[in-house]
């Protein structure tokens, strides 16, 4: 099912009566909805129109364009079925290896269908101007933030990751304009890193968040709320597929940072990349 649909399928309950009307006409024939106007889809729905704009926003659409137009991709692109594995006891090690690798591989291609070019490249030209960035996540998410915390170092930039809450507290405090906070949360409804965001949004900071695909408050709050899968379920994986899928956002915010930035951050790239050859301790032969 195209991570749309599963995002309505999952929060159908908890949507307001009029907007679940709605969702439950798009979940019945989503293939028909594609081919609607805004009118017609109201009509169907038994709403109005501006119940269905205010639906697509609250996904995080532009508009029920947009809502429409990513619709149509995921369709006509289906992903495939029962890709995402859980654990199971007694499991051969080759079906593990195999298991493993369709999670990520599955993870990483909802992901990308999931991406808005527009708010990527947003996202991107405030990172390159950025005075100091910031970077927020507990748990799994704090290894995703250390992640682009290190690329990031690599190249110059001005950026702090701390996995302690308070301390995100602390930095948060002491950002303002021209700076940006990007917090990381797969539900997006961890306390300390809606905290974090809030304050440095309150400093007048842009603000960024990286969640699982839908409605959630740490995306209510960024500016610019970016996305990855959300279809990974089960709970014995460690989030082993929604880490790949987080980290797969990373690397295309920080090589799209590079690109843009090729002649001010490639020589400081090159630079890290020969100091820490050279400083390295050659034994036997090999560094280390």
């Amino acid at each position: 099912m195209p991570a749309i649909l599963k995002t309505l399928q999952r929060e159908l309950s908890a949507l307001p009566l009029q907007e679940r009307k709605l969702a439950e006409t798009i979940l019945a024939s989503p293939d028909a909805v594609i081919r609607l106007g805004i009118k017609e889809l109201a009509e169907q729905g038994g709403v109005s129109p501006s119940t269905v704009t205010r639906f697509c926003k609250s996904l995080h659409f532009k508009g029920y364009p947009d809502f429409k137009m990513k619709l149509a991709a995921e369709i006509s692109h289906p992903a495939t079925e029962a890709t995402y594995q859980d654990i199971v006891a007694g499991n051969p090690l080759p079906m593990i290896v195999q298991a493993i690798e369709a999670n990520h591989i599955a993870s990483i291609t909802d992901t990308t269908r999931l991406l808005d070019m527009e708010r990527l490249e947003k996202a991107i030209h405030l990172l390159c101007g950025a005075g100091r960035i910031d970077l927020y996540g507990m748990a799994t998410s704090s290894i995703v933030a250390q992640d682009f915390y290190q690329k990031l170092i690599r190249i110059g930039a001005n950026s702090t990751a701390f996995p302690d809450s308070h301390m995100q507290i602390t930095s948060a405090s002491s950002l303002g304009p021209g700076d940006v906070a990007l917090a990381i949360s797969y539900s997006g409804e961890t306390p300390e890193t809606i905290d974090a965001l809030r304050l440095a949004k309150a400093g007048g900071a842009h603000t960024m968040s990286l969640t699982s695909y839908g409605s959630n408050t740490l995306a209510g709050i960024a500016d610019i709320p970016l996305f990855s899968s959300s279809l990974e379920e089960g709970m014995r994986r460690g989030d082993m597929a929604s880490r790949i899928a987080q980290l797969h956002v990373i690397d295309i915010l920080f090589t799209g940072m590079v690109s843009a930035g090729f002649n001010r951050y490639i020589p400081k790239l090159e630079q890290s990349y020969r100091n820490v050859r050279t400083i390295r301790k050659k034994q036997g032969g090999e560094y280390q």
